[in-house]
């Protein structure tokens, strides 16, 4: 039988921007398509890295893999037409360099997956994921991805989706089976992205290391996969680097956190104090802002408190998505004061 594919998406999930298409129909799907061992991926740079069958399912035989950018058979921009179905903005945006797209079977004919595996120059391939994560919906919203434990890297598993990242590495998965109910292939998808994700993450080169401001940002309270990173743009300062983390005490909030040298962290203090209503804080790091902030006209303004000590930039703000609840400004100078020490 013909595998069509459908897939699995909840109407409440965030959108995914840049996600590659549902993958072709294949020839191969059918029963016993994993008899002859699976197929093979001609990109000899990253076939390393893809298992020849995994968990009951196979690379397809007839599959086709494709790659974009250095050293691939197409260029980068061709993912724009041949690829991404919206989106390809956002990864040029983060600097893709390399993309390449393979598919599995299932042995019984009735499943497929496609893997999506990128390269980004600098911490790009980490800035996207993060975005996938977060960009668009609260990552408490019981439609948002959960943690998928990679052993390696990170890793999240949305419906039918599953993401992962390792230092210059972001894959992204996509699973369809159209036989099957959308509970069901829940399930299954579950199963099926997780084992391949973790048998790719494992296979990637480069030991992860998340970005310095990043890790920058405080552990505790912070919520599962609660972190976005922004290469540039932070609070919308031009330039600015840093990563806005979620929170959930006893109310919720946000925390940024820039670690850069003395002159680009006084620059990045400097833009907020010149911002309309900005007030200085007084003994909070080496200098401190209280600041408010619209991100757009059709959004809330966030009030932040940011403070500087030497090149470490952290702020505590509003809960964009509980703004009923808002923390105090004494608790968001609590907040900063903890980070900073």
């Amino acid at each position: 039988m013909v595998l069509a594919m459908l897939v699995v998406a909840c109407k409440d999930e965030p959108k995914s921007q840049g996600t590659p298409p549902p993958p072709p129909p294949s020839a191969s799907a059918g029963a016993n398509a994993c008899a002859g061992g699976g197929g093979k991926v001609s990109d000899a740079i990253s076939a390393p890295f893809f298992p020849k069958s995994v968990s009951g399912y196979c690379l397809d035989p007839h599959g086709d893999d494709k790659t974009y950018g250095d050293k691939g058979k197409l260029k980068i921009d061709e993912l724009c037409t041949t690829a991404l179905d919206g989106g390809c903005e956002e990864y040029k945006k983060f600097g893709v360099t390399r993309s390449v797209i393979v598919h599995y079977v299932a042995n019984n004919g009735a499943g497929g997956v496609e893997v999506f595996l990128s390269q980004f120059a600098g911490d790009g391939a980490y800035a996207i994921y993060t975005t996938r994560l977060t960009g668009e919906m609260d990552p408490t919203d019981e439609h948002a991805a959960r943690p998928m434990n990679l052993g390696a890297g990170l890793g999240a598993l949305g419906t039918g989706k599953a993401y992962a990242w390792r230092g210059p590495y972001f894959l992204e998965l996509t699973y369809t089976n159209d036989q099957e109910t959308p509970e069901q292939m829940k399930k299954s998808a579950d199963v099926i992205l997780s084992a391949i994700a973790k048998d790719v993450a494992s296979k990637l080169p480069n030991d992860p290391d998340a970005p310095a401001s990043a890790k920058a940002l405080p552990e505790a309270e912070r919520v599962p996969n609660g972190v976005m990173y922004f290469p540039k743009d932070l609070l919308g300062v031009p330039g600015a680097l840093g990563a806005m983390g979620y929170y959930k005490g006893a109310k919720r909030y946000r925390m940024i956190a820039s670690v850069r040298d003395a002159d680009q962290a006084k620059d990045f203090l400097h833009a907020l104090r010149g911002k309309p209503g900005a007030l200085p804080v007084a003994g909070l790091g080496d200098e401190a802002v209280q600041v408010v902030i619209q991100p757009s006209p059709e959004r809330a303004k966030i009030e932040w408190v940011v403070a500087r000590k030497g090149g470490t930039v952290i702020g505590a703000g509003d809960e964009e998505f509980s703004l009923d609840a808002r923390p105090s400004k004494d608790d968001k100078v609590a907040s900063v004061r903890a980070a900073l020490k």
